[in-house]
């Protein structure tokens, strides 16, 4: 057990309780200064620890489920919901009105990038100080080198996410005490993540292939995610010759491998630290686990959960038909529950909970970590680079390799490979963060639009409204902000 060790977190600053907890939980106390901290190894290590907390909490903001709510709602993968305002999430109605004082409505968490400036902030923090700490205060220099490696990467994932979402934000590299911090203009899209670029590549300079603690494999930065995220932050930007060579870095690693489609193994997926995780957000562990979260809201029935009789999002049976053609499919088959329903379909992948109440009331504990980047979407990620470039026979070896393991044959060759891949991608990584974000990939490396015209036009993302806009509060606190051509011409 190690002793509690002052922490500095984002404005304020807190303590990070690493004994008997798992080094995600934060419990905030008294304050501190940098004069007195930054002294030991445990010192670094805790800063560092500190803003996967705050990452943990950025993407479980709006009831636990904003990774999704950006990555997903707004995708054909769901219909409807029964839930506000989750329903306008989905439409895209994104400038619904929301009181400035109603900061725990939903749509107000997912307007405002706050809890990414604070991994940010925390980011800048350990940059600067771990890199002023002697080196004979840690392990070993590869420690010191890991430390400041995974706060470049944290910094890099932050205007990585940033970017995908509101596009242009602006961008602060260096710790500033509040009193000290001011409004700054947006960069552009582009510059947002040719930031988070460059940080990769000081990331991949002193992250090791291997974690410090074996155990937080996956759950903390390493080579592996750096070269991940490099490969989505290329392929969103149609680089796909970087892109093909990044995600060729992960495979080559050998770190990584499948894991069975068959109905036990595939569940653990997305409990965690399966051999496939890359880079995840731990919340599954034993003394972990969440009452919110997406397991929450598409999860239902007596057989998932006790207490919702239908889904709070809907996916619709069409929709899974349309996606899984093939009912050999082991993705349909494990992770799909066509059952319950003659209308929807219940996503299971999610159904990792216990009950640590008996009734029928109890409310569920979901035991599910949230997978950033597993080793199956690196490989399509691959295979849509290696396509867009015209090196047919190498993407489909690997569009058919995820084929193969879901039981399925390989490709028929009809249509577009490019348009196979980006299929494939959404049968593996259903209802995982991705959909949405290949979708508007799709149409730009493509020219396929498959967003519904009821949530947005052709002529409407080409104005921007894939961006979430600001929420209205962030514009009054700092005017150098701007929204997009299409949330600029609509009312809040």
């Amino acid at each position: 057990m190690k002793n509690n060790r002052l922490l500095i977190l984002f404005f304020s600053l807190f303590i990070v309780v690493t004994s008997c907890k798992d080094f995600l939980d934060l419990e905030p106390k008294s304050a501190a200064t940098d004069e007195n901290f930054w002294k030991t190894q445990d010192d670094a290590n805790a800063a560092v620890a500190g803003m996967y907390a705050l990452l943990r909490s950025a993407l479980n903001g709006a009831n636990g489920i904003a990774h999704y709510a950006y990555g997903d709602l707004p995708s054909d993968e769901i219909a409807s919901s029964n839930t506000a305002p989750y329903n306008d999430v989905v439409a895209m109605n994104w400038s619904l009105f929301v009181a400035a004082s109603n900061t725990s409505h939903q749509l107000y968490q997912l307007r405002r990038y706050d809890l990414f400036y604070r991994v940010i902030d925390q980011a800048n923090r350990v940059i600067e100080h771990v890199q002023k700490m002697d080196v004979n205060l840690f392990t070993n220099t590869r420690t010191r080198d890991h430390l400041i490696g995974e706060a470049y990467y944290m910094r890099a994932f932050s205007y990585f996410y940033l970017g995908r979402i509101w596009g242009g934000v602006p961008i602060i590299t260096e710790a500033v005490q509040p009193i000290y911090a001011e409004n700054k203009p947006a960069a552009t899209a582009v510059e947002v993540l040719a930031q988070s670029l460059q940080d990769l590549e000081v990331a991949k300079k002193l992250l090791g292939w291997r974690n410090i603690v074996t155990a937080d494999f996956a759950l903390r930065a390493n080579k592996g995610a750096a070269f991940a995220l490099e490969a989505h932050a290329n392929a969103w930007l149609g680089n796909y010759e970087k892109t093909a060579a990044a995600a060729d870095s992960v495979i080559k690693s050998g770190l990584y491998s499948y894991v069975s489609r068959d109905s036990i193994p595939y569940r653990t997926i997305f409990q965690g630290k399966s051999a496939e995780g890359i880079f995840e957000i731990s919340q599954s562990a034993a003394n972990e686990g969440t009452s919110i979260g997406i397991g929450d809201y598409t999860l239902a029935s007596s057989k998932y959960h006790r207490t919702l009789t239908v889904p709070r999002l809907t996916t619709t049976k069409i929709r899974i038909d349309s996606l899984f053609k093939e009912r050999v499919d082991k993705r349909r088959k494990y992770s799909q529950d066509t059952t319950i329903s003659t209308s929807y379909v219940i996503c299971n992948k999610y159904a990792n909970l216990t009950y640590p109440e008996e009734g029928n009331n109890a409310v569920p504990v979901f035991k599910n970590n949230i997978i950033i980047f597993r080793y199956s979407d690196i490989k399509l990620l691959r295979a849509e680079a290696l396509a867009a470039l015209g090196r047919t026979s190498d993407a489909k070896n690997q569009l058919n390799e995820v084929r193969l393991l879901a039981g399925l044959g390989e490709w028929d060759g009809k249509g577009e490979l490019l348009k196979a891949v980006f299929d494939e991608r959404a049968r593996e990584l259903f209802l995982e963060g991705h959909r949405f974000y290949d979708m508007i990939r799709l149409y730009k490396a493509a020219g396929i639009y498959e967003f519904s015209n009821t949530r947005m036009t052709q002529q409407q993302f080409a104005l921007g409204k894939y961006y979430w806009p600001f929420d209205p509060s962030m514009l009054n606190q700092n005017p150098f902000l701007r929204q997009t051509s299409y949330w600029a011409t609509v009312g809040f």
